[in-house]
């Protein structure tokens, strides 16, 4: 018998990589140029910043406590940073800052709430902001907020009352015309305001805030006169205070 012939297997040669690393490697150097040429680029940068709802604090003095300026890298900068800046602003109570893509920046503002009125030694208007801070004014004092005048001591007093004028009613603030410190043994924060409807009030800048809805009512209801809310209230009218009954007890008594 004759032997069959049997195919010889031929060994498979292996495949040369190199090429598909060479394509890899060109890939990843065009994205590498790729990116490159963009940070270099203007669409890179920031080109326009904008502030919204700042009254009083000028945009260059917000732009400068940002420490950000057109033309600084757009990625690099952190929102929240930039707010967390704007925020040490004493007027600013709290600032958001929104990023869109190509380079727009808006920032948006928040200041504290004017609380009060303040003429200088020289006649300048100032606003007293709600915690305290100072700011100044041109033009005419509106009538919606209290003159405080006498109050170049007590820095404390006085930035809690302006807390305290922001938190009560805007009638009984647009009411209340004047407040002058007067302060005794029994009430160190004692004060005194005289409204517009002819009113004059004592109270205390810490029983302010709770006694402002009664008072307000009184105001309301009642003709003018001497109205007295520490811890005991009172209230005369002014008909009375002409016959000699002032009205104060021992401990408010000047």
């Amino acid at each position: 018998m004759s032997k069959a012939n049997v195919p010889v297997l031929k060994t498979p040669v292996p495949k040369r990589r190199g090429g598909r690393k060479i394509k890899i490697i060109l890939m990843l150097l065009f994205i590498s140029l790729l990116c490159v040429l963009f940070f270099r680029s203007s669409l890179s940068k920031i080109s326009v910043i904008t502030f919204e709802g700042n009254e009083y604090i000028m945009n260059e003095e917000l732009l400068l406590a940002s420490g950000i300026e057109v033309g600084s890298p757009f990625f690099a900068v952190s929102s929240e940073q930039v707010a967390r800046r704007l925020e040490e602003i004493p007027a600013v109570q709290q600032a958001t800052v929104n990023k869109s893509f190509p380079g727009n920046v808006k920032v948006l503002i928040e200041e504290y709430p004017i609380a009060a009125y303040k003429l200088t030694a020289d006649g300048a208007l100032q606003g007293l902001l709600a915690n305290g801070t100072r700011i100044e004014l041109n033009g005419s004092m509106p009538v919606d907020k209290p003159l405080l005048t006498g109050w170049e001591a007590d820095e404390e007093t006085l930035a809690k009352l302006c807390l305290t004028l922001s938190q009560i009613s805007d009638e009984l603030t647009a009411d209340i015309s004047e407040i002058v410190p007067s302060p005794t043994l029994s009430y160190p924060d004692r004060i005194k305001m005289y409204t517009r409807s002819r009113f004059e009030i004592i109270s205390a800048v810490s029983l302010l805030a709770k006694k402002a809805g009664y008072m307000n009512e009184i105001l309301q209801a009642q003709d003018p006169g001497r109205l007295t809310m520490l811890d005991a209230d009172s209230y005369v009218p002014y008909e009375s205070l002409e016959n000699g009954n002032d009205g104060e007890n021992d401990t408010t008594h000047e």
